[in-house]
């Protein structure tokens, strides 16, 4: 009984150091996300605008890319720019509209779709030399005022790759208010954060723009993965070029909305981390002593817990060890370590959390947050569905043309 009970402590002191590491990560970027990141360089006087090609991949998705695919268009540039919808599963109706609206459509089909192979295929369609940039935009997604001449702009100064400021366009319910502070945070941490101190923003899947025939490469063999952007990330990293984020650029987005879906969209994102921490775990310290601390810290992110299974598994903790401590048996780290690290983490998540988003209204849907941890841990128990479907994330109309007035 003796040898079992100092096996459990030594793991549960492995655990505490573990979980130690992912909070300190957290709440280093998420002070340093507070530090002023270096302005672009302004335009050279007389350079020609980019050409720039809009892609839109799309599965199932009728309404609400009528409506997307038009705000679109109207978006003010001082170049040429022309919208592309890669259409998966669209009906020939919404298809034909589209072509009248002056909207290209590449019409794609698989027996399992994922974004990375549409891409890809359109980029084989599309004429090579006919644009210098493309920028990726889901479905829903509606950018904001300036977005292609601050597109443009970082493209002037050098840059390769660029992440735009994805923020919501709906907060209606308490999830879609729960979703939006997720994504708020990620954007402090993972991107705003990480440009403050010099390294590489985190790509996010959508309002990002990369130089047009850098993006067919770095496409090529992605494969089936749900997680096209971290195998971009990884890709672009190995490649040690530096993805630029504009913070003060928008692309509104639509929030989930209800428990189911956000189960779902959580399940892809749980497996697509999952894949890649299987994928490059090993190749993160060759990395590093070859002097690529980009592709480390990518790696190193892999490894991370996901915050909400960290706030439940931090909080279980708690509540374990007081109960053993209480009943005698001194087992591991005492309750004050591990609500040590529950305070750390919730003031970490607070100090990336816009002043805007303190309000009532958070602090409502925050009762929803037991909730959402639950959908989080069912997510993680069918990660396995990823494999034989694709869980696309349901999107509807009617949010696309009040953003920008």
């Amino acid at each position: 009984m003796t040898v079992l009970l100092s096996l459990l402590s030594g793991l549960l002191y492995t655990l505490a150091a573990y979980l130690l590491l992912n909070c300190l990560y957290l709440l280093f970027f998420a002070v340093a996300g507070h530090w002023h990141a270096r302005p672009l360089p302004a335009l050279v006087p007389g350079a020609a605008p980019r050409r720039i090609c809009v892609l839109m991949p799309v599965y199932k998705e009728d309404a609400v890319i009528l409506e997307t695919s038009r705000a679109a268009l109207a978006q003010p540039y001082a170049g040429v720019f022309q919208v592309v919808v890669i259409a998966d599963g669209l009906q020939p109706t919404t298809v034909q509209a589209l072509q009248r609206q002056g909207i290209g459509v590449v019409e794609v089909r698989f027996e399992r779709s994922t974004k990375g192979k549409a891409l890809l295929q359109a980029l084989s369609v599309l004429p090579a030399t006919a644009f210098d940039v493309a920028v990726v935009l889901d479905a829903d997604n509606v950018m904001g005022r300036g977005f292609l001449n601050a597109v443009n702009q970082a493209f002037a100064a050098g840059y390769r790759v660029v992440q735009a400021h994805r923020t919501a366009k709906n907060q209606g319910t308490a999830f879609a208010l729960l979703d939006t502070c997720n994504e708020e945070v990620n954007n402090h941490i993972y991107r705003k954060g990480p440009a403050a101190v010099g390294l590489s923003a985190a790509l996010i899947g959508s309002g990002m723009a990369f130089e047009y025939g850098y993006l067919q490469r770095l496409l090529t063999g992605i494969g089936e993965t749900v997680g096209e952007d971290k195998e971009l990330d990884f890709r672009i990293a190995r490649d040690q070029q530096k993805i630029c984020y504009l913070d003060d650029v928008y692309v509104y987005d639509e929030k989930i909305e209800n428990a189911q879906v956000f189960t779902q969209q959580r399940t892809r994102w749980l497996a697509s981390q999952w894949e890649f921490l299987k994928k490059y775990a090993g190749q993160g310290i060759p990395a590093l002593l070859r002097g690529n601390v980009e592709f480390f810290n990518k790696v190193v992110q892999a490894f991370l817990v996901p915050r909400t299974l960290l706030l439940a598994l931090l909080g279980l903790l708690v509540a374990a060890s007081s109960g053993a401590w209480v009943l005698g048996l001194r087992v591991g780290p005492p309750p004050l370590v591990w609500g040590g690290l529950l305070a750390t983490l919730a003031a970490t998540l607070l100090l990336a959390l816009p002043a805007r988003l303190y309000n009532r209204q958070v602090l409502a849907a925050g009762l929803r947050l037991p909730y959402a941890i639950w959908c989080m841990c069912l997510a993680l128990l069918r990660m396995r569905r990823t494999r034989t479907s694709f869980l696309a994330t349901p999107h509807k109309a009617g949010t696309a043309f009040q953003l920008d007035n």
